[in-house]
């Protein structure tokens, strides 16, 4: 079974792959285009003049496990989207396959893109630019949404814009409230951990990264280790979800995690995978002090959920702290205009939100959320990044068929060294986040 990053560009079954998505999406494409031009375009779509003056722009999302489009205008309107979520079907896999995900993308995709226009009450033509994810994300998926979005630009003659995924997560905010450059960004989600300063639109600097897992994947894989499908309340929800959930029942103290994750590095970055280990032996103690078997749910799981839960979030928040020093002792960000954005899957969660507002109010800093629809991936804010990178000129794509997927990609210029090298230690300066024996 291939996994998410195991296609490797310019491999042999890379090529082979490229071709014949491409040729599956060509044919995908121009069914939807005839079905558009079938239909009787004028009963509809409605092209109204109150977008004629503006730039419009389409976003398209198939990075994961998420079929998303959405075209907003030059202030951050949303004027029409649709999403299609793969989620109910992947938990019934135990996990995202990435040949069934590309085959829902493959089978969604034209559907959402004209539900999408059908909400905006657009035509193709009335479109400015169309965005498109490129990186980073699994191969078999990117591959869909890439190949679609190039044809329909090169059929309708429209101006293509790659889009970095963490670009446009790290961006959404500046949609729904006023974030001007430069910020602090944390995005933190099923594929990705980072702490970043984001300058520009197309300007990020590195501050930290996860070396190893997500902390979203991690939430997954331990909500199914619980078996927390198994309850009636939690058998549709995501395991995050259902963490959260079930942790508000928990007590976060009743669990030892012992030291924090990389307690020992000066630096921003982030490991989840120790975390992921000790929940396991807690797990394997538990079962077999309750005598638990088959499909049975630990009586101690809302306890397991809160502490492992605040562990985690514990572990980013310190990261979070010696960037936001970091930052501090650069300059990087002028004091008194100092706001940290927060997005990615795993930032829907409230009681991290919790968490992270102490930390906000400690160190200095506005905390600014997003709204949950818009932390989750979307078609909006690949759209809005599509529009912000339109609006400043930059980024558009000058010879489309150069334009290709990059399923591994980093997010701006790498700092972590220099975070490193100034050696910033918290042991007099930590946050406490939970005191003793409190429940979630």
């Amino acid at each position: 079974m291939l996994n998410r990053f195991s296609v490797k560009k310019g491999s042999f079954h890379y090529n082979n792959l490229r071709c014949y998505y491409k040729s599956l999406c060509n044919t995908v494409t121009v069914n939807f285009l005839k079905s558009l031009l079938n239909s009787k375009t004028s009963a509809r779509y409605f092209h109204t003049s109150r977008y004629s003056s503006q730039s419009l722009v389409l976003g398209i999302e198939t990075s994961c496990d998420d079929t998303g489009a959405a075209v907003v205008d030059t202030k951050g309107n949303v004027i029409g989207e649709a999403l299609h979520s793969q989620l109910q079907t992947h938990l019934e896999m135990g996990g995202i396959i990435p040949p069934i995900a590309r085959d829902l993308h493959t089978e969604n995709i034209c559907r959402i893109v004209e539900t999408a226009l059908q909400n905006a009450n657009l035509e193709i033509k009335d479109l400015s630019a169309i965005a498109v994810t490129v990186k980073p994300g699994m191969p078999l998926s990117l591959l869909v949404g890439t190949h679609f979005a190039k044809k329909l630009c090169k059929t309708w003659n429209i101006p293509l814009i790659p889009i970095h995924h963490m670009e446009a997560h790290a961006l959404t905010a500046r949609m729904v409230e006023k974030v001007d450059f430069p910020f602090l960004v944390l995005l933190a989600s099923g594929g990705h951990c980072l702490l970043a300063v984001a300058n520009k639109i197309d300007e990020f600097l590195l501050l930290g990264e996860s070396i190893d897992n997500a902390p979203g994947e991690v939430l997954d894989k331990v909500a199914r280790r619980l078996k927390l499908r198994n309850l009636p309340a939690f058998s549709s929800l995501s395991g995050g979800k259902a963490i959260e959930e079930l942790a508000k029942q928990g007590d976060a103290t009743a669990f030892e995690f012992g030291n924090q994750p990389m307690y020992k590095y000066n630096d921003c970055s982030f490991s989840f995978s120790g975390l992921k280990a000790k929940i396991h032996k807690h797990v394997e103690r538990e079962e077999i002090n309750h005598n638990i078997e088959a499909d049975q749910v630990l009586p101690s799981a809302a306890d397991l959920c809160a502490s492992f839960q605040h562990a985690l979030f514990a572990h980013i928040c310190r990261r979070l702290q010696r960037g936001m020093l970091y930052v501090d002792m650069k300059q990087m960000i002028p004091e008194g205009a100092r706001k940290l954005v927060v997005s990615g899957g795993v930032a829907c969660n409230s009681h991290f939100r919790k968490y992270l507002s102490i930390v906000c109010a400690e160190m200095g800093y506005t905390l600014v959320c997003p709204p949950p629809k818009l932390c989750t991936d979307n078609g909006i804010m690949i759209a809005w990044n599509g529009m912000e990178k339109w609006m400043a000129g930059v980024g558009v794509a000058k010879d489309i068929d150069a334009v290709d997927i990059e399923p591994k990609a980093t997010l701006g210029i790498n700092m972590i060294e220099d975070v490193r090298s100034c050696n910033i230690s918290l042991k007099k300066k930590g946050i406490k986040l939970l005191p003793k024996k409190v429940k979630c």
